[in-house]
């Protein structure tokens, strides 16, 4: 088995047909005992560009299906849900048993195994037609998901394995866990790394070319890295990088009049111009490639293609966070009497909210990334109800705060003009008017009214003063409309998950004190 480990590993990697189940039996992630040669595998450049697919979608999906916004939205105080598998961070009561913190932990390092193959084995499993070019993008694209998954990873749950190379554990699995300075330099090195592969690009109006990351993308995330490590003079640099690039752009212009920032969240709009990273979903008749935000966050049947009502829905809290005259507020939560004419119903094109719509009891509904009823407009629809509409991990509009908090560089209030520039260009494109300056607090509202039901609010508010954020939470409405609920705030570090229990049993050194990472 050993003489072929390498092989077998990188043709199910490579092919995309790795079962992520598979992962529930251990975070180092096994290889499959099969017996498939990789023998001349890479002989073209398609093969080569097809191999990163799966890190575009699939190694996500157990994360993204629902501990993404259980986590984001529902931990942070944006969203309500009453259903029992997601709403312990609601009550901020998870534990090492709770399953979409354990499927968060899975689809990580199901990207972390995925991305660690290509980048140690893809170089010497190329034939001589294949370009060098072709496999540097692929590589960089392995290292900019390689970078993206431990930050997640890195924000969730603090000091934990970095694991360069899966097949250096397959016989001994169990390994310490890394400091979180020393993760955050394993990030930082990673997106360098992607910067230097990956080739720059512009995006075009041509939106079926801009899936694929780029230069561009990596320095964005590369400047949220350094954002949450309070590393003000690196975001900014990076930040204006790529605002001056001019490879992304505003959806719809900075100015209105007949914008709508709904249209950002549409199908047809996947990989439009703001789009930085997202993960792209297909409907391919196969489980855990398409996304099931249409059926979690659309109210009723009447919208979706499940038989019930949606698993999330708007917390009292955000439904009251909105200022007057902001139009993002539309199209992001429901109200009775909205009209939305690209939403697909069961009896055709066009919706008017109805006077009782009451999502998990809320009197509301999440309005982003709901796209109705499959066909259409809205796209195709699998047998589980899941669609092709995109989830964006960043988007150009926060490129724009980063820069703008970049500059405030931890004051209580800037009225620097170029922070200025881009902290407005986000307002006025949602209807609001120019300020002359801004608070810290007020960037940090605007952050959260701009990624509401975006998978983000968790972890900013995971970057305050642990007092500051307990003190937000605390004074949350977490409840629905017959039933306000404020939460008590645990003691400790509460936005620090445990570790899954199924695998702090087969690793205890997951329990153990960080040990320095060796980055020769």
């Amino acid at each position: 088995m050993k003489k072929n480990i390498k092989s077998i590993a990188v043709a199910v990697f490579a092919l995309g047909v790795m079962s992520l189940n598979s992962c529930s039996d251990d975070f180092l992630i096994r290889e499959p005992q099969d017996s498939i040669t990789l023998e001349n595998y890479f002989s073209s450049n398609d093969q080569v560009r097809n191999s990163t697919n799966a890190m575009y979608s699939k190694t996500w999906f157990n994360f993204h299906n629902k501990a993404f916004f259980a986590i984001g939205e529902v931990g942070s105080g944006n969203s309500y849900t009453g259903s029992s598998d997601v709403n312990s961070l609601r009550t901020l009561t998870i534990s090492g048993t709770d399953v979409e913190m354990v499927n968060a932990w899975k689809g990580l390092w199901a990207t972390i195994a995925q991305a660690n193959m290509l980048i140690s084995l893809l170089p010497e499993r190329v034939g001589p037609e294949v370009d060098p070019e072709v496999v540097d993008v692929a590589i960089g694209e392995a290292h900019f998901m390689r970078a993206t998954a431990y930050f997640y990873l890195v924000r969730l749950w603090g000091p934990v394995p970095i694991v360069e190379n899966n097949l250096d554990n397959v016989e001994n699995p169990q390994i310490p866990t890394n400091p979180v300075e020393d993760i955050y330099q394993f990030i930082e090195l990673e997106y360098n790394a992607a910067i230097n592969m990956l080739p720059e690009k512009i995006r075009s109006s041509n939106y079926a070319d801009n899936g694929r990351v780029s230069k561009g993308s990596a320095k964005a995330m590369l400047a949220k890295a350094h954002l949450y490590q309070g590393e003000y003079n690196e975001a900014r640099q990076l930040a204006e990088e790529v605002i001056n690039s001019g490879e992304f752009k505003l959806y719809g212009g900075e100015e209105l009049p007949s914008y709508s920032f709904g249209d950002l969240f549409l199908t047809a709009n996947n990989n439009n111009e703001e789009s930085i990273f997202a993960l792209q979903w297909k409907v391919t008749g196969n489980y855990g490639t398409a996304s099931n935000c249409n059926t979690q966050f659309g109210y009723s049947p009447y919208i979706n293609q499940a038989t019930y009502g949606g698993v999330f829905a708007p917390s009292m809290d955000l439904l009251a966070s909105f200022e007057d005259g902001d139009l993002r507020r539309k199209e992001t939560v429901m109200l009775p009497g909205d009209f939305y004419p690209n939403i697909t119903t069961a009896d055709g094109p066009g919706l008017t909210v109805p006077d009782d719509i009451d999502a998990q009891g809320t009197g509301s509904g999440i309005k982003k990334y709901v796209v109705g009823k499959g066909g259409g407009a809205a796209g195709p629809f699998d047998n589980w109800g899941m669609m092709e509409n995109n989830t964006y991990i960043m988007r150009y509009a926060e490129v724009l705060l980063i820069h703008a908090e970049a500059i405030l560089g931890g004051a209580e209030s800037t009225s620097d003009a170029a922070a200025l520039d881009s902290y407005n260009k986000v307002r006025n494109r949602a209807g609001l008017p120019s300020v002359t300056s801004f608070t810290f607090d007020e960037l940090f509202h605007e952050r959260r009214i701009e990624l509401a039901f975006e998978g983000d609010y968790w972890y900013d508010l995971g970057r305050l003063p642990l007092s500051k954020a307990a003190d937000i939470i605390s004074n949350q409405d977490r409840g629905f409309v017959d039933n306000p609920n404020f939460v008590p705030i645990p003691s400790g570090d509460f936005f620090i998950l445990p570790y899954p229990t199924i695998d702090l049993d087969k690793n205890p050194k997951l329990g153990e004190p960080p040990v320095p990472y060796n980055f020769d």
